[in-house]
């Protein structure tokens, strides 16, 4: 009933498989819409030192002229000169050290063994006096953030309530007011100077206090009224002619125009209109991306679950450049838009790769200014990343793709920057740090693949790389257990890896599926020629159809064997394909020699197939054969060989097993030409022959 019920739902999946196809998509479209920015796009696109092609432009409207980032900065920092720092007289400072200089002046006194005499109260009188005179013009705290021009400058002063524009020239600083101190301390012989400098100096502090609150007030309300225009474009009023050169002018009369376009647009457009048209623009780009997976792509468009992993990175991707733009990031340059090309290109390939990049940039072209500019550098920082990482080997092949990426913005940036501005001077290389931090953030793409992998059953070049490593459990038990088996896979593999790199072809999933192909031998693998000791061969005490078996079950071992150890699917097609359909052809023709008057089944001496559906798993059947049939050589020599891989090859072509491989006549030559090269090389043969084929 289990069975029955499984079955049901793949006949029910099956039957709606195209459905749910189109659903993915239309969701894809609608969540796309749905967060995109609903705002109204100026028609023009326009950049600083270019020419305006368009028909003369005419104000169609009277707006205010806005000035540009450093205008406005520059006028605020020529507004803040005017700004006087705010200063209060502090009295209570006075009354504090009065206090405190008759007790300084009391034990001083007294320590210094001087009498309580007339004296002593006009020296106390004189210091008092001095202390007074100084603390009431008053003893300023500078504040380095106005000693532009030295210690003078101007200030606003509160005293008593009454605020008053002043100077520091007209008020001490400590050190002055101390200098102050000894020159009025000097003259008279009864008046002790030094005892009397010593303990004012130590009571004078500053009691004109900087009020930064009310100063830093005064100038958040000058910078609030610095006006963000200068002056007015008036109605039918020549903006650009066409043919013009957009200086620097024409430019922020242009830019003023699209805010003061774009403002209005947002607040009376229609958002219906925007949502249809956002609506026909994506639903177009995600149809052309089916239509490519439908025309170049079948195997993908077939799987729901590959499109659909491919329909989340692209809406993930859009999703987060809207959610930037709403935000109102610093620069929408901060995102990390290589990383679609990069995830793609590892789980797919790299025509999938570039086409979804430029269909993700071109929407997002839509939404960012400058668009023409923004698609140059992210188009070719995708053809970059796509580019550097086409036949991945190694992991810190990611950081140098990452740095290739980089070079590449920098080099985008320095040309756009060169003509734009015309002078190496006058470049912002601030504005290239947003670069950097998205190029670190692309490096996320290798966890995002291995999520990805996990959740969708894909297997990566990053995993084959991984499986490749004759480290793994896998590989060191079958290098214990059949160690001859073990060095076969080997040279297969290379054999095989050759071959494809050659004709074109994922060398890395070859290697791998080669690598794999014998696993199953590690069950009985004394049966198996290449780990037989001389002399011992259990196949002499079997039947012949006993013989068959064990050797065509190690398919069906080595499947399971996989399986248990959560290898690919895509490897374990390797296991099952490497011998097709054919016949253990020693045991079938001794069956028949020895007994022919019984009538044979032939599935009794059949491997169960299927035969190879695609070229890398063709690749491998002839790479496996021919590097076994090579082992029966007693002389190898240039005839032996030649004549080996021609037999091999004619042979399975006879069998009929490379008929759904999709591998041509010319790309068996080839194969033919690699496998004989090799041997030679495997077997220190001269290679002179080859010049005759």
């Amino acid at each position: 009933m289990a069975n029955i019920n499984r079955n049901s739902h793949k006949i029910i999946y099956r039957k709606y498989t195209a459905v749910i196809k189109y659903i993915l998509m239309a969701a894809s479209v609608f969540v796309i819409t749905a967060v995109l920015p609903k705002q109204a796009r100026f028609k023009y696109e326009f950049e600083k030192g270019n020419v305006w092609m368009h028909e003369d432009l005419v104000s169609p409207y009277n707006y205010p002229i806005r000035k540009t980032a450093e205008e406005i900065k520059q006028d605020k920092a020529s507004i803040l000169r005017y700004v006087l720092p705010v200063y209060k007289v502090d009295d209570k400072v006075f009354q504090d050290q009065a206090d405190q200089y008759q007790a300084d002046f009391e034990a001083k006194w007294r320590n210094a063994g001087l009498k309580d005499d007339p004296i002593k109260v006009k020296n106390f009188n004189m210091g008092y006096q001095v202390l007074e005179d100084i603390y009431t013009r008053g003893v300023i705290g500078l504040n380095k953030k106005y000693q532009r021009d030295g210690d003078q400058y101007a200030i606003s002063l509160i005293k008593d309530g009454v605020e008053k524009e002043g100077s520091t020239a007209s008020l001490y600083t400590t050190s002055s007011a101390i200098a102050v101190a000894g020159k009025k301390l000097v003259g008279d012989k009864n008046i002790q100077s030094d005892l009397l400098l010593s303990i004012i100096k130590d009571r004078i502090t500053p009691n004109v206090i900087y009020d930064e609150r009310f100063t830093d007030k005064l100038e958040k309300q000058a910078v609030e009224n610095v006006s963000s225009t200068r002056g007015m474009v008036q109605k039918g009023e020549l903006i650009v002619a066409k043919g013009s050169t957009i200086d620097d002018d024409i430019y922020q009369k242009l830019e003023s125009l699209r805010l003061t376009y774009e403002d209005s647009a947002n607040t009376t457009g229609d958002k219906k209109a925007i949502l249809v048209g956002q609506f026909l623009l994506v639903g177009m780009v995600i149809t052309l991306l089916m239509v490519f997976l439908f025309l170049f792509r079948k195997d993908i468009f077939a799987d729901n679950r590959q499109i659909s992993l491919i329909l989340i990175v692209v809406t993930g991707m859009l999703v987060s450049l809207s959610w930037a733009i709403n935000i109102k990031i610093p620069s929408l340059y901060y995102i990390p838009y290589c990383i679609v090309p990069i995830i793609i290109r590892i789980l797919f390939d790299t025509r999938l790769a570039m086409n979804i990049h430029l269909l993700v940039v071109l929407i997002a072209s839509f939404f960012v200014p400058n668009s023409f500019e923004f698609a140059f550098l992210q188009v070719t920082a995708g053809m970059v990343s796509i580019y550097s990482i086409k036949n991945l080997v190694r992991r810190e092949q990611f950081l140098i793709s990452a740095f290739l990426i980089l070079l590449n913005y920098f080099v985008a940036y320095l040309g756009i920057s060169l003509i734009k501005e015309g002078s190496l001077n006058s470049i912002e290389w601030a504005k290239f740090l947003p670069f950097i931090f998205s190029v670190l953030i692309s490096l996320l793409a290798y966890p995002l693949i291995y999520l990805f992998e996990k959740l969708f059953g894909i297997t990566s070049d990053i995993t084959l790389m991984e499986l490749t490593n004759t480290n793994t459990n896998l590989l060191r038990e079958l290098a214990f257990k059949a160690p001859g088996t073990f060095q076969h896979s080997l040279q297969v593999a290379n054999l095989a890896e050759a071959a494809i790199f050659k004709i074109g072809g994922n060398a890395l999933l070859v290697r791998a599926g080669a690598l794999y192909h014998d696993i199953g031998k590690m069950e009985n693998p004394q049966f198996f020629i290449e780990n037989q000791n001389k002399g011992l061969n259990p196949h002499d005490k079997l039947p012949y159809e006993e013989s068959a078996q064990i050797i065509i079950r190690h398919v069906v071992n080595g499947i399971e064997m996989a399986r248990r150890s959560n290898l690919p699917e895509v490897i374990i097609d390797f296991i099952r394909t490497h011998h097709g359909n054919t016949k253990v052809d020693y045991f079938y023709h001794s069956f028949l020699k020895n007994f022919p008057e019984k009538i044979v089944d032939e599935n009794t001496f059949r491997y169960p197939g299927p035969i190879p559906f695609t070229k890398e798993t063709a690749v491998l059947m002839l790479a496996d054969s021919v590097e076994a049939a090579s082992r029966s050589l007693k002389e190898p020599d240039a005839e032996s060989i030649n004549d080996l891989v021609e037999r091999i090859i004619e042979y399975k072509l006879d069998q009929n097993q490379l008929n759904d491989s999709n591998i041509t006549f010319k790309e068996i030559e080839t194969i033919k030409l690699i496998f004989k090269t090799m041997l030679m090389g495997i077997y220190h043969v001269r290679i002179d022959y080859l010049n005759q084929n």
